[in-house]
């Protein structure tokens, strides 16, 4: 039992680390966007998703109930979701190259699996 508990924390811990870096990553991806009012709309977004999945996931580990926990972990998906959907509109537009742009889509589709997967294991 303890084992597992101890797990769960290095999991968290890790996962938090993990989205501090993606959000890191994003902020670094949206400097390089054009500075046109399309631009700075699309910067604005997708460094507001990046930044929000670490943040509330950091916000889920310290939830006051197993109720808010599912509800931060709930935003968590989303934000993770609006920033797939970003990196997509910035590689179709042609703003960055996709390959330029592959590590933060994957990390989003990753991190995206992995909040639906623990919002999904919660009764």
């Amino acid at each position: 039992m303890e084992e597992e508990k101890n797990q769960k924390k290095k999991f968290a811990k890790d996962l938090e680390m993990r989205t501090k870096l993606f959000a890191i990553s994003i902020i670094k991806l949206s400097i390089r966007l054009p500075d046109t009012t399309e631009g700075r709309v699309v910067k604005y977004q997708i460094t507001k998703a990046g930044t929000s999945v670490g943040a509330n996931y950091r916000e889920a580990n310290r939830a006051r109930s197993k109720a808010d926990f599912k509800n931060k972990i709930k935003i968590c998906e989303g934000e993770a979701s609006e920033c797939q959907y970003w990196l997509e509109i910035i590689m179709e537009i042609g703003w960055i190259k996709s390959d330029d742009l592959k590590s933060e889509y994957d990390e989003s589709g990753e991190l995206l699996a992995i909040f639906t997967s623990i919002g999904n294991n919660l009764q």
